[in-house]
């Protein structure tokens, strides 16, 4: 989770001031009772309102929580934020715990465009602690990322002829 918080603060220091008061305006309308931190209901009360479900789960609360006092400050409430544009917000299909390190999915699914990617935790992965189609390949998420990116140089660039 360090990494992600690392990240976070990054992505916060380099966004335009308009989105840092954004994330400033998010963090107030989140936090209903104006004592400058948000409780686990405030947290899951907004998420709902918001329709933003996929965030409501404990285990990412949990996680942004750092100090454990079981409420998120503003530098915790600045990694939801992160979590939220980038789409980070990944659940173990198995143990449906919050995926904040490496993780493994399955290739075929998500280069398919399937409904989900089947993301699994190391843990899950490496115990086979979960089922899913015979024969398809699992690839943590780096190496995952590296195949994206070979697929993408290898795709046949089009050019288009606007004179006909």
């Amino acid at each position: 989770m360090e990494e992600i918080r690392r990240a976070a603060a990054a992505y916060y220091k380099h966004l335009p001031e308009n989105n840092k008061e954004l994330a400033k305006n998010t963090f107030d309308a989140m936090d209903k009772n104006g004592d400058r931190k948000i409780s686990g209901r405030e947290y899951v009360d907004y998420l709902n309102e918001k329709k933003a479900t996929d965030f409501t789960h404990q285990s990412i609360f949990s996680a942004l929580d750092k100090d454990g006092n079981g409420s998120l400050d503003f530098d915790e409430a600045i990694v939801l934020y992160y979590i939220m544009q980038s789409g980070r917000a990944i659940i173990c299909q198995s143990c449906k715990t919050f995926l904040a390190g490496t993780y493994f999915s399955c290739s075929e699914c998500f280069f398919n465009d399937s409904v989900s990617s089947y993301e699994f935790c190391c843990e899950c992965y490496g115990d086979k602690k979960f089922t899913h189609n015979d024969g398809h390949i699992f690839c943590d998420n780096y190496t995952l990322l590296c195949q994206s990116r070979s697929a993408t140089q290898a795709a046949p660039i089009q050019v288009i002829n606007f004179r006909n």
